[in-house]
């Protein structure tokens, strides 16, 4: 059960991260102006791993737990499905989002800036798809 729920509450603040992320964050970076955007494009980069690193973890170890078959009433095809969608969002974070930003780093790339918005609807389809994953894991977890 203490998986169950550790899995949820990480998953689930990611899940809000990734659409304040997807909504707020990524939009407004092409507002913040060719003098302030290289050290702006830094400081995100460094700060918003204290935000979405422990939950990660938490949310990473849980993920393979529950694939494992750790938790009472999820079977491990249900717990391999909510795998696929950790590998679809943590692999494109570390293939794609994080050199992307390493990239935007050197200066703001409207092209580059546009791709990753539009990208990061992946994130966003694949980490919601996890919270509602999260919610069975928990409902079947305590539902029995």
């Amino acid at each position: 059960m203490a998986i169950a729920l550790a899995h949820a509450a990480s998953t689930w603040m990611m899940v809000g991260v990734i659409w304040l992320i997807q909504l707020n964050h990524y939009p407004l970076m092409a507002l913040v102006g060719p003098d302030g955007y290289i050290e702006y494009q830094r400081r995100h980069m460094r700060l918003i791993s204290f935000v979405v690193g422990p939950p990660m973890l938490v949310e990473g170890i849980t993920m393979l737990a529950i694939a494992a078959g750790l938790v009472d009433g999820v079977s491990i095809a249900a717990g391999l499905g909510g795998l696929v969608l950790g590998a679809v969002a943590y692999g494109s974070t570390a293939l794609w989002f994080a050199p992307a930003h390493g990239r935007l780093s050197t200066g703001f790339d409207a092209d580059l800036h546009r791709r990753l918005v539009h990208a990061n609807w992946i994130r966003t389809v694949a980490w919601t798809g996890r919270g509602a994953f999260a919610l069975y894991v928990v409902e079947r977890a305590f539902g029995r």
